[in-house]
């Protein structure tokens, strides 16, 4: 059978493409692996992706789904070939509704552009995860996107409360809706949100907004040590705060910043707290206040407070930049997203210091403190040129993991299991929960058609 010949006569000459540059450009995302499909499908509409799916179903052909292609675990990758199901053309936000502060979109919009269309209406989506700019909503759907707001607000999961979503025989499944509390039956919207696009694919996605606050405040600390940055954010919440971000860098990190951006951007110190708050124009201007005392009482190195978007973005361009600084260092970051209870915070920033002098790999910390969510990343020269160096950091990995599990935490935050976290999927997960999984997997996808060849 010639599967592309098929497919065009399903659904039409101009949504196939099978030339070289095409399959490579959706053979991977932003992991080291990648798998080249045998041809690319670009849906318009959740008709093409019923038909796609009922078709591939019958044959039995594999069907790996797509939005931006900004992942970090290799979650796109089609890694038994067959088709690249790209949600790209799908881009239309269909409706924003102030009266009912919802958004209804398809899976193919990119983040940041939402975000900026509901903010016009004085509405706020507040997940933003730091490639908002350049990743889409399917995408944050599929792997529970977060970013540093959601200390405060909630990670995608919170906000979606509708779906259309296509299962692997093409039937539709329409869930929820546009009314914020919902409890008709199971909570089928909550089990495709972060599923990573094994047990359907999801076309349109129906949001719940909030208000946008009127203002907003943000202050940059940087201190002698780590540590005391981390009890500076216990000091925080225990004051009563709850700032809508809290962010921390550490040494390694704030390094590679000054090499990158220049000493004069980069406060003194080896780490650095950012702290976001918002509401309204009041309470931002006395919480500021009050927290900056309490941050001064702590002998911080610099501080410095901003009031207003535009003084704010100034201050978080840094943070913005932490991830390209430290590419520029000409190493291969590998980001990985643990998280740990937040009195853990200090212990896995000591114990990514042991790491490096362990495995002799430099290792940069930076994410969200508020939430315990930091971004352990691993500097390996010559990852993709040596196997050598390769199962070095395997090793390394394997420590962190293990330690992270034994304190309560999880091996992934934000970006999902895909491929890069497979190996550590059983020792993350007992087997009764592996069970569920699979049983999952296996009613609402018996032929094992979608993303096939990850963690379940």
């Amino acid at each position: 059978m010639n599967v592309a010949s098929e497919l065009r006569d399903l659904l039409g000459n101009e949504v196939i493409a099978d030339d070289p540059e095409t399959l490579a450009r959706h053979s991977g995302d932003k992991w080291f692996a990648a798998h080249e499909p045998e041809i690319v499908v670009f849906a318009r509409s959740t008709d093409d992706v019923s038909k796609l799916l009922h078709f591939a179903s019958r044959e039995k052909i594999p069907v790996t789904a797509r939005g931006g292609g900004f992942g970090y675990v290799g979650g796109c990758v089609p890694a038994r070939g067959g088709i690249a199901l790209s949600l790209m053309r799908m881009n239309r936000i269909r409706e924003i509704s102030f009266a009912d502060a919802v958004a209804i979109v398809g899976p193919g919009v990119f983040t940041a552009d939402l975000k900026g269309a509901v903010r016009a209406q004085k509405l706020f989506y507040p997940p933003d995860p730091a490639s908002m700019k350049d990743c889409t909503i399917g995408g944050n759907v599929a792997t529970n996107a977060g970013g540093p707001r959601c200390l405060k607000y909630g990670v995608t999961r919170n906000y979606v409360i509708g779906l259309a979503a296509v299962l692997a025989n093409g039937d539709v499944l329409r869930i929820g809706g546009r009314v914020h509390k919902n409890k008709t039956g199971f909570d089928l919207i909550g089990l495709f949100v972060g599923s990573e696009g094994m047990l359907g694919v999801v076309t349109e996605v129906t949001l719940r907004l909030l208000p946008l606050p009127p203002a907003r405040a943000t202050l940059s600390a940087a201190f002698a040590t780590a540590t005391q940055a981390a009890e500076a954010v216990q000091a925080i919440f225990a004051g009563g705060f709850l700032p809508s971000s809290l962010e921390i860098a550490d040494h390694f990190t704030l390094e590679a910043a000054r090499r990158d951006l220049g000493k004069t951007i980069v406060p003194e110190g080896n780490a650095h707290l950012l702290i976001d708050l918002d509401g309204q124009e009041e309470s931002v201007r006395s919480e500021s206040a009050a927290i900056r005392e309490l941050l001064e009482n702590r002998k911080p190195n610099a501080i410095e407070t901003a009031i207003g978007e535009a003084d704010c973005e100034k201050l978080w361009a840094l943070r913005r930049q932490f991830s390209n600084s430290l590419r520029a260092t000409g190493l291969t970051k590998l980001n990985q997203d643990v998280v740990v209870p937040r009195s853990h915070l200090v212990d896995l920033m000591e114990f990514a210091e042991l790491l490096q002098t362990k495995h002799g790999f430099p290792i940069a910390c930076f994410g969200h403190a508020g939430d315990g969510n930091i971004h352990v990343n691993i500097m390996a020269d010559r990852y993709n040129r040596d196997a050598a160096v390769r199962e070095k950091v395997e090793r390394a990995l394997d420590d962190l993991f293990a330690q992270v599990v034994a304190w309560g935490g999880v091996i992934t935050g934000e970006h999902g299991i895909g491929l890069a976290k497979k190996r550590w999927w059983p020792q993350a997960t007992s087997e009764a929960v592996r069970e569920v999984h699979r049983s999952l997997k296996q009613a609402l996808d018996p032929n094992d058609i979608l993303n096939p060849g990850k963690f379940v």
